[in-house]
């Protein structure tokens, strides 16, 4: 018994603390600025780091200009609302349901709202370079939406993929989704709104199912070995 459960018995997931805690900071910094902001005014990064009783140093390393907190505040996170609203009430079990119902909500706001996306994406690229103008480490002025919404779209097929090929099929739909793609889609491809919105629905299925395939093919070979 005692060998069994040495070879079977797995330990849980542990979180990384420091994760929680810089998501914990982040969100006290833009809740902070939201609230002014829907006061009339503009926060900068200090005043904002003030008001959510954090340094401003540490509040710098999350959003270095006052753009790149703004363009948080009043643009990404109102804008993207229904998609979390839309999550935190899903109910399909099925992964690649869930996947088509995030790229039906998120995709039209991405288009719709093409001008503040693409700002925000100049903003987080300006950032890059400045930082690396000056030689600086690189700020991490993006939330990662895309990779917590995939979390919860991919968690029904979680524990049926091995944890590394679980982040692949993470990262590979990542490129599907949001503003990046539609850059993409538009910008080199040439494609209209409703065309681009297409090809990525279409991607996202065949990344999906090809994730799924393999990890399908790979679990029968385990299952003949034990035979």
């Amino acid at each position: 018994m005692r060998l069994w459960y040495h070879k079977e018995m797995k330990p849980r997931r542990q979180e990384d603390p420091r994760a929680n805690q810089k998501a914990r900071t982040r969100k006290a910094l833009v809740d902070a600025a939201a609230a002014m902001f829907r006061e009339g005014s503009e926060p900068t990064v200090a005043e904002a780091a003030d008001a959510a009783k954090v340094s401003r140093a540490t509040a710098y390393r999350y959003f270095p200009t006052q753009d790149a907190l703004l363009v948080e505040v009043a643009g990404l996170g109102p804008a993207v609302a229904p998609v979390d609203a839309m999550l935190a009430e899903l109910r399909i079990a099925d992964p690649e349901g869930r996947l088509i119902r995030l790229l039906d909500t998120l995709h039209p706001i991405v288009f719709d709202e093409e001008v503040p996306m693409r700002t925000a994406l100049r903003i987080y690229l300006d950032t890059w370079l400045e930082a690396r103008r000056k030689g600086e480490p690189v700020p991490v002025v993006r939330e990662g939406r895309r990779m917590h919404w995939l979390e919860i779209v991919l968690e029904p097929v979680r524990k049926t993929l091995p944890k590394t090929r679980w982040r692949r099929l993470q990262a590979a739909l990542a490129l599907t989704l949001s503003m990046d793609a539609m850059v993409v889609m538009k910008d080199v491809c040439r494609l209209d709104d409703d065309d681009a919105q297409d090809v990525l629905r279409w991607a996202a299925r065949a990344l999906l199912r090809a994730g799924l395939a393999e990890a399908s093919a790979t679990n029968g070979r385990r299952a003949a070995k034990k035979i």
